[in-house]
């Protein structure tokens, strides 16, 4: 990297896109690039789909940084969703970078939302976890057990209680809701059980069922109590991972920083739910900001003697 400044690299792996920042050593944001969802490894063609979103998402913020040549960092943070054991190796063969560093988006979520600080972020977007850290440097999570067991409150989780809201009411076991119309209309599906048998198949993968959320939020604007209800639980479960990690980091502590990220916080009703039994304030850096944060400490130690 000789005669080249020294560079930052932060990365956001999620289930819906990576994101990929390039930084000047002292954080300041030069080029910003996207390519698609890099979670899960271990699925048929899933590592070549990782070096792709990986690579492409660099790229991009390379070039919209207006460099030439290969991407090479003096720091890197990469945080990924899923957790970072089965992309640590993959990742290193993929980003040129003096210090590396793999971790959990969870972390680089709180790095930005705290800005640094203690406290904690929960993350609702296509799943849900909580993640924390408090002023002894003790870390623990909530929720991120994925959608079979976990992920409450999530855009998938909201998706899917909708879905289960309508069939409900085809039973004449739910009350009668606008979310079946709407389900119906964007899917293409000319009944509610074609629509359950889309959802099964590999054209509806997870992270597209989720982008299906926002006509919840659409519904309960319009005033179908059904959806609000739907959007009221979403937020209370979100706002029970951060009050489990309070309880468990912060026992005697009366004031935690508590923050939130993720697209399923843009629904009012959802923040609104949340702040109810979490008081809390917006992530003050999006995560991708956070793995600079990270990547420029990793610059820092670097040269303390």
């Amino acid at each position: 990297m000789r005669g080249r400044p020294r560079l930052l690299l932060g990365v956001d792996g999620g289930q819906s896109a990576t994101l990929a920042a390039v930084a000047d050593e002292g954080g300041r944001i030069l080029g910003e690039g996207e390519a698609g969802p890099c979670n899960h490894t271990r699925a048929k063609g899933g590592a070549r789909k990782f070096e792709r979103a990986l690579r492409g998402s660099i790229l991009a913020a390379w070039r919209k940084a207006g460099l030439k040549g290969d991407p090479q960092f003096a720091a890197a943070c990469l945080g990924f969703s899923g957790g970072a054991a089965d992309k640590r190796e993959l990742a290193r063969q993929i980003v040129r970078a003096r210090k590396l560093y793999v971790t959990s988006d969870a972390e680089i979520a709180l790095a930005g939302a705290t800005g640094g600080e203690p406290g904690i972020v929960v993350i609702g977007g296509t799943g849900s976890i909580a993640y924390g850290r408090n002023q002894a440097g003790d870390t623990a999570r909530a929720g991120g057990w994925g959608y079979l067991f976990g992920d409450e409150g999530s855009a998938f989780d909201i998706v899917r209680q909708a879905l289960r809201a309508v069939l409900l009411s085809e039973e004449g076991r739910g009350k009668s809701t606008s979310l079946r119309g709407a389900l119906l209309e964007s899917t293409g599906a000319a009944t509610v059980d074609e629509l359950l048998h889309l959802f099964y198949t590999a054209d509806w993968p997870r992270d597209r069922i989720a982008a299906l959320a926002p006509l919840v939020d659409q519904a309960a604007a319009q005033g179908d109590l059904v959806a609000l209800r739907i959007l009221r639980n979403a937020g209370a479960s979100l706002a029970e991972l951060a009050l489990g990690l309070r309880r468990v980091l912060f026992p005697s502590k009366r004031h935690v920083l508590i923050t939130y990220t993720g697209g399923v916080f843009e629904s009012k009703d959802v923040r609104r739910a949340f702040a109810r039994r979490a008081p809390c304030e917006p992530a003050r850096l999006p995560p991708v900001q956070g793995a600079v944060l990270i990547a420029r400490e990793l610059l820092q130690l670097e040269r303390q003697p």
